[in-house]
């Protein structure tokens, strides 16, 4: 004899939404851990360097996209190492919360100055390419280890 068992279950799309929401939920108390001074130090640069070519100038996110970028920072100073291992979670996170379209990153660790970070990015293409790319938001993530190495993590998005 064979047993039948016939389960019905429903979704509502509220259901998906909380489920997607607590999928990419992120402490937004982490975006204050961020050096809020030399992340602004950064945008400036990085905003006249986009200015010089006639792009416009990216807008500071102190919430979901700095939250991220903490939380990333955070691993990499843990790890000792940079990297851009998750960006793909960040990436949606911050799609689901600021309804981006597109988000790009860069890292970095080890520079004492605003200058010398953006000096790097832009002398590397990759990076370079990333500061000069189709965005209108940032957010950053940018904190020094117990050994007193900075570490930064810079999140780009578009609207």
């Amino acid at each position: 004899m064979a047993l039948l068992c016939l389960v019905i279950t429903s979704c509502s799309k509220e259901d998906s939404a909380e489920v997607e929401a607590a999928k990419y939920d992120i402490d937004l108390a982490l975006a204050q851990k961020n050096d809020s001074q030399m992340s602004s130090e950064i945008l400036s640069l990085v905003n006249d360097h986009r200015a010089s070519l006639g792009l416009s100038t990216l807008k500071m996110d102190t919430q979901y996209a700095s939250a991220f970028a903490v939380d990333h920072t955070e691993y990499m100073i843990e790890k000792e190492q940079i990297s851009h291992d998750n960006f793909g979670y960040r990436s949606e996170g911050i799609k689901y919360h600021d309804n981006a379209e597109v988000v790009g990153e860069n890292v970095a660790y080890g520079y004492e100055t605003a200058e010398s970070v953006v000096n790097a990015w832009l002398n590397s293409p990759g990076h370079k390419a990333i500061i000069e790319g189709n965005y209108t938001h940032t957010g950053f993530g940018v904190m020094r280890c117990a050994k007193g190495r900075s570490y930064f993590t810079q999140l780009f998005y578009r609207k």
